[in-house]
């Protein structure tokens, strides 16, 4: 259909038409016809354009609650070239790319992520105004996309382990094995580590921030535990995120506990993503 372009060209042949009528001018009838002539063809090339042009869906990775979601989207060519093509969801800006013949393009276009659990995509606009942007042709297309969201990590005190006694509990850890007493020495403190070990005179002594170390502690297993934490349950999920990001990067092994989900204490690239895909699915329709 005619553009805001296209639609100013009508009405301007219109205006042309009816002065050449009125004048009885054969040039100005000449003019408008081949005008006219002009808009004709140009219907036929701006659907040409758009003929004949495969969209598929790229690989998108997840994103975390307030960021933006990529989804990826690749266009080919079967056979000529197209120009100009523009695609993207209104009212934002469109993304405007050339495919080469038998060629392919691939762009990446944004959406905010803002809850937890699967991004579905609205249907994408594509469009061609080529080649005088008089005319406009376009399609709504699904392409079946989806992003995993995972919770926004919200900072906060170790998550506590449920089910053990109040100082396992206080610890957020199952201890192993006896001698939970057997004195170690100092360490450095690390987030989530419990503030009863904190060694306040070496603290007074200019000397850091400094734990003690027990062997029943070593090595340990930290289970992160839904039901340990108070709140309402997305700032729970959302400080259980940050703790399995916290504890991946300083690679201890952890465990996840949510209601009708357990996954074992492990640790890597897997557990971690099974943990952040646990957290955002969780409660989540199928």
């Amino acid at each position: 259909m005619p553009s805001r372009v296209g639609g100013a060209f009508g009405l301007a042949l219109l205006l042309m038409l009816l002065a050449a009528i009125n004048y009885e001018n054969s040039l100005a009838y000449g003019l408008t016809f081949m005008l006219a002539a002009l808009f004709i063809v140009a219907i036929l090339h701006t659907y040409r354009n758009f003929s004949g042009l495969l969209l598929k869906a790229g690989v998108s990775g997840a994103v975390f609650v307030g960021e933006q979601a990529r989804f990826r989207v690749r266009l080919e060519s079967v056979e000529h070239a197209h120009q100009a093509v523009a695609l993207g969801w209104p009212p934002a800006e469109l993304q405007t790319l050339d495919i080469p013949p038998q060629g392919q393009r691939e762009c990446e276009l944004s959406l905010p992520a803002e809850r937890r659990g699967w991004l579905h995509p609205p249907r994408m606009r594509v469009e061609s105004r080529f080649p005088l942007g008089i005319l406009v042709a376009w399609s709504w297309v699904d392409l079946d996309q989806a992003v995993l969201v995972y919770p926004r990590p919200l900072p906060g005190d170790l998550p506590l382990a449920a089910g053990r006694g109040r100082e396992e509990d206080d610890e957020g850890v199952r201890a192993s094995g006896r001698g939970a007493d057997d004195y170690q020495g100092l360490k450095s403190y690390q987030p989530g580590d419990s503030r009863r070990r904190l060694h306040w005179k070496a603290y007074s002594r200019g000397q850091g921030l400094l734990v003690k170390d027990f062997a029943a502690l070593a090595g340990r297993d930290l289970w992160l535990d839904f039901l340990a934490i108070g709140g309402d349950p997305e700032a729970r999920l959302a400080l259980l995120c940050h703790w399995v990001l916290q504890l991946d990067g300083r690679q201890q092994a952890y465990g996840l506990r949510l209601p009708g989900t357990e996954l074992a204490p492990n640790q890597g690239d897997a557990h971690r993503e099974a943990c952040l895909r646990a957290l955002a699915l969780y409660g989540v329709a199928a």
